[in-house]
């Protein structure tokens, strides 16, 4: 038997106010994006940004249905209008950030794993890493660059026989 050990790295800002105006604006857009959030069952809202190579801000917001499997998560919501729209226009960085009223998030919000299979795939189609920013509202504020920090074991056709 072998032993493996995985190191995972990321940024840990105590918070908002320590980033860069640029990760800050992609921060507030994600906010702006969670106010179009449709969450009347969870009552867990959640808005993404997506920075584009030109400049362009993309927006997505968690989507819900009474038939649960029906909704869809905002970093998806993003992501997949990106990929329908402007394919072309690499992802430099994804904001992500949640509130509810029904308790106080402590730490940044980290996506599911669906969304995180879905941002590698993006990530290999576009040949870069996405920089992803996890911003707790009333807390700290977490910068990944690369997906493979959030989801290590990563699932992608290469890796089977």
């Amino acid at each position: 038997m072998t032993n493996h050990e995985i190191k995972v790295s990321f940024d840990d800002y105590t918070s908002l106010q320590e980033l860069n105006i640029t990760d800050r604006e992609l921060c507030e857009q994600a906010v702006k994006a969670m106010e179009n959030s449709h969450s009347p069952y969870s009552k867990f809202r959640v808005g993404a940004a997506l920075k584009l190579k030109s400049g362009k801000i993309i927006l997505g917001s968690n989507q819900e249905n009474v038939a649960y499997p029906s909704g869809l998560c905002a970093e998806r919501v993003a992501l997949f209008h990106w990929g329908a729209n402007h394919p072309d226009d690499l992802i430099e960085s994804m904001a992500v950030t949640a509130y509810t009223d029904e308790f106080k998030i402590l730490k940044p919000v980290t996506s599911c794993g669906s969304c995180l299979q879905v941002m590698a795939e993006y990530e290999k189609k576009q040949g870069k890493p996405i920089r992803v920013i996890l911003y707790c509202i009333d807390g700290p504020v977490w910068v990944i660059n690369g997906v493979e920090n959030l989801l290590p074991f990563l699932f992608f056709e290469d890796r089977l026989a």
